[in-house]
């Protein structure tokens, strides 16, 4: 699995459109470096960023 993907591989791989992570982008949510004119991410840092944001159950909650 390649470390570093384009934006339309991060879009498939969190089901969203590219718009948001372009949005995501400008309002620093998440980090990417630009080659080529070409947006790359680093998939161990966007999926530790997604771990980052996950939430527990709270107690009673199904």
């Amino acid at each position: 699995m390649p470390r570093l993907i384009d934006i339309d591989e991060l879009a498939e791989y969190l089901k969203l459109k590219k718009q948001t992570i372009y949005n995501w982008l400008h309002q620093g949510k998440i980090s990417g470096i630009k080659l080529g004119g070409v947006w790359r991410f680093d998939r161990r840092e966007i999926d530790n960023w997604l771990k980052s944001r996950r939430r527990l159950p709270k107690t009673g909650d199904k």
